[in-house]
């Protein structure tokens, strides 16, 4: 099923491996990497080795004559994170012979992932992330804008038969992360207890982290909740958005703001499954900021996010920059989307000219001279 949408990373990571002689593709588990990897192999000579495969790994008992005699291949290795020794071998097979294309590896992020990659791979890797079907690959080939919403982009939440089975598969996957992908990304923490703390910050999504106060609700010390934040981020599942820094003579949030980057995994921690019951929750509105969020990161690859928040309220949910071009973008949940003298009054303070309310409505349409409303759709066609 997963092949009905094409994913835009493909041509993108091609592209890294007719230049690199290693390119890793990270992302949380589940989001198709495996898929992509196999469209890729399926144009080249190619040798596919799962990691978690008890069989696969033996092959790698005797890793550098094994890969020796693979040499004229592209080689991918799923779930690297599970040998993170074999970083240091690599950096010699790529140093003896640096032709580009040599390995893919594929993994969920961990710290001895980054770590060793970054320090043995450098100059010699070049890392994707590639996250759940964005709204663009998703619409209209396999679901509507709300859909995704409400269900998120992972596969076999988006392409499941009903909103049951969605929702189903999400919570199956919640449970599966906890109790088994926690130890395998080297996350130290109780199960029970990080199951707590991610369904804690699923009810503070969209709102300035603030440490104290979920180690409070928790009843853990402030350091055992930013080692939380780090792993989750580390893994994908949340993001933290900094706040702007910019010199206007105003007082500044300087603290980021926290979000679960699926809003399917997001609606199942809360117990949301239908969209009767996302349109009646409180957090309806969070839930949209962080979805469109999320698929504005997504396509603005090499834009600097952030938002903007003064001590007064002004606000602008995010803020995308590049050299000199910058980029306002409010999340608005109503097909008939109003912003508030605030908005305008960020515009101004911030000097921009480029302004978008992103909102479920059918097509864009013009504000004002300088802002839009466009639907999530439309995002993609912002930063090309």
């Amino acid at each position: 099923m997963q092949t009905l949408i094409k994913r835009e990373a493909g041509a993108r990571v091609r592209n890294l491996l007719a230049d690199f002689p290693a390119v890793a593709i990270l992302g949380p588990r589940q989001c198709g990497k495996t898929s992509l990897a196999r469209s890729l192999l399926s144009q080249a000579r190619s040798l596919y080795l799962d990691l978690e495969r008890p069989r696969d790994a033996e092959r790698l008992r005797d890793a550098d004559l094994f890969l020796g005699q693979h040499r004229e291949e592209l080689v991918c290795l799923d779930e690297v994170q599970r040998m993170p020794a074999l970083f240091p071998l690599l950096r010699s097979l790529i140093d003896d012979d640096p032709r580009p294309g040599r390995f893919l590896l594929l993994g969920s992020a961990s710290p001895d992932l980054i770590r060793f990659g970054s320090e043995s791979l450098a100059g010699r890797l070049a890392v994707h992330e590639l996250t759940p079907f964005t709204v663009a690959e998703a619409v209209p080939a396999a679901a509507d804008v709300l859909a995704h919403w409400r269900r998120g982009g992972f596969p076999r939440s988006l392409l499941a038969r009903d909103e049951s089975a969605s929702f189903e598969w999400r919570t199956s996957f919640i449970r599966s992360f906890l109790e088994r992908d926690l130890g395998l990304l080297g996350i130290r923490t109780e199960p029970a207890a990080m199951g707590r703390f991610w369904r804690m910050v699923a009810h503070h999504h969209a709102q300035v982290l603030n440490l104290s106060t979920l180690g409070g609700s928790l009843g853990v010390t402030h350091p055992t909740v930013r080692a939380r934040v780090d792993a989750m981020v580390g893994a994908f599942m949340l993001r933290l958005l900094p706040p702007l820094e910019a010199n206007l003579g105003k007082r500044l949030v300087k603290s980021p703001k926290i979000y679960l980057r699926d809003a399917g995994l997001l609606h199942a921690l809360l117990d949301i499954e239908t969209g009767d019951d996302l349109f009646g929750h409180p957090s309806y509105g969070a839930s949209w900021e962080g979805h469109v969020i999320e698929q504005a990161i997504t396509a603005a690859a090499g834009w600097r996010p952030s938002f903007y928040r003064t001590s007064d309220g002004t606000e602008l949910d995010l803020v995308l920059e590049r050299g000199r071009r910058r980029i306002a973008l409010e999340c608005k949940a109503s097909s008939a989307p109003q912003v508030g003298r605030g908005f305008w009054n960020a515009l101004d303070a911030l000097r921009i000219k480029e302004a978008y309310v992103v909102a479920p409505v059918a097509r864009p349409w013009p504000m004002e001279k300088r802002v839009k409303a466009i639907p999530p759709t439309a995002l993609r066609g912002l930063f090309r």
